[in-house]
């Protein structure tokens, strides 16, 4: 039997779940759906929000053959047999090819459709789950339109779930009860997938004993069980994965600890303990930096231990570097002075190492001043003597601009003083 998903799918716009900011009425896209004129469409969003269901819905509305292909399984053979179709009896009306996952889609087998694309015989509605500028051959990208589908909000999808039980019910033929406790449980369980939300619907169903009538009354604690870590959206490899960790990293640099320790735990739940230490280590150079600078030893120690004993201890130790990155001050000087540098580099502004500089005695006969003429600071007062350390073409470029804390400061002041 195919899941409750695919059993109770919608077969109008209004049955949709979720994404009012594409199908209310008046925006764009349902406007470009009831026109009954399809363009190229491509998409983007989670799995589970809705993006299959809507294009089967503009499928059923148009006359023309429709064709399904998954990216994951298809393969050249088949883009082929439907290419074969065009500019024949049963393609009169034109095809529209249904393309889910795209992104499996190599740059080859995409250029295959170009041509067909670009002249009308084919009407592309495609689906993915990872950001179209990114895997979507660029060529394709322009002749479609890509909308962005969002998680759908847990009011929305508990209405779903409520009709997941009433559907079960009546196929069932008996009495099937869920509180609104219970029913929320699930919506906010499921991470704002509706796939997912009555998935565990159908799973709570199976879990729960009948009465002496025959009737099912689904309680929060099995609810929970169903449900338990569903919530977590988290590929490694896609757009949730670089998505969490800039959130991270941002809150970080944004000095809210308590936005930290929540996408913190949000990463430590789904495992992924070394992209945290990573991420820890460099916001403690990049962003708290020179404004107290022995917060990259404190770190980095707290990373080793966690490292050391592994998760779930391992949370331990994290949250404190985190919350002690997060309310540090903050200072970049230490990173904008070694990017301008290099800006410079990259630039070709590398002149010749001065020669009090060099690691070499002995000088040319066409040297107009024979000797390195190197000072040793530390034969001088304050262990310091002016002399030039830069290229000449350089020789009065500024990198490091001081931050305004009092670390940096107090060093500011201290040369000042000498160096005047």
């Amino acid at each position: 039997m195919a899941p409750l998903a695919d059993r109770m799918r919608p077969n109008t716009l209004d049955d949709m779940v979720g994404q009012q900011h594409l199908l209310s009425q008046g925006k764009a896209l349902r406007n470009i759906i009831e026109s009954g004129k399809i363009p190229n469409l491509i998409f983007y969003g989670p799995s589970g929000v809705g993006k299959t269901t809507l294009a089967r819905i503009i499928a059923q509305r148009t006359s023309m053959r429709l064709h399904k292909l998954n990216g994951t399984t298809a393969s050249t053979a088949d883009i082929r047999a439907v290419l074969e179709e065009v500019d024949t009896f049963a393609g009169a009306n034109g095809i529209l090819l249904y393309l889910d996952e795209i992104q499996y889609f190599n740059k080859k087998q995409q250029q295959t459709l170009l041509e067909h694309i670009e002249n009308g015989n084919i009407t592309l509605i495609a689906s993915t789950t990872e950001n179209p500028y990114f895997y979507v051959y660029s060529a394709i990208l322009s002749r479609s339109t890509v909308f962005e589908f969002k998680t759908v909000e847990a009011d929305e999808v508990a209405d779903a779930v409520r009709r997941g039980f009433a559907f079960l019910a009546e196929e069932q033929g008996r009495k099937i009860t869920a509180d609104d406790e219970t029913v929320m449980c699930i919506a906010q369980g499921c991470g704002g997938d509706v796939r997912k939300s009555l998935n565990a619907v159908e799973l709570s169903v199976l879990a729960t004993k009948p009465d002496e009538n025959g009737d099912l009354t689904v309680t929060i604690d099995t609810a929970r069980e169903v449900a338990q870590k569903s919530a977590m959206r988290y590929d490694k490899d896609g757009d949730e994965h670089y998505d969490l960790l800039s959130a991270f990293q941002k809150s970080l640099r944004g000095s809210d600890e308590n936005a930290a320790v929540h996408y913190l735990a949000r990463l430590l739940e789904a495992g992924d303990l070394p992209s945290v230490c990573r991420r820890l280590v460099v916001c403690a150079a990049e962003d708290v930096g020179l404004a107290y600078p022995q917060i990259i030893p404190i770190v980095k120690a707290a990373v080793d231990s966690a490292l050391q004993v592994g998760l779930p201890e391992a949370r331990i130790p994290l949250a404190d570097a985190v919350i002690l990155v997060a309310r540090a001050p903050k200072s970049n000087s230490g990173e904008a002075a070694i990017d301008a540098a290099l800006a410079d580099i990259r630039s070709g502004k590398a002149g010749p190492i001065p020669r009090c500089l060099q690691n070499k005695h002995f000088d040319g006969e066409d040297a107009a001043r024979k000797g390195q003429f190197y000072e040793y600071p530390h034969s001088y007062p304050h262990h310091w003597v002016k002399q030039q350390y830069l290229p000449d073409n350089l020789k009065d470029a500024v990198y490091y601009v001081p931050g305004e804390n009092k670390t940096e400061q107090s060093f500011e002041d201290y040369w000042k003083n000498i160096k005047k």
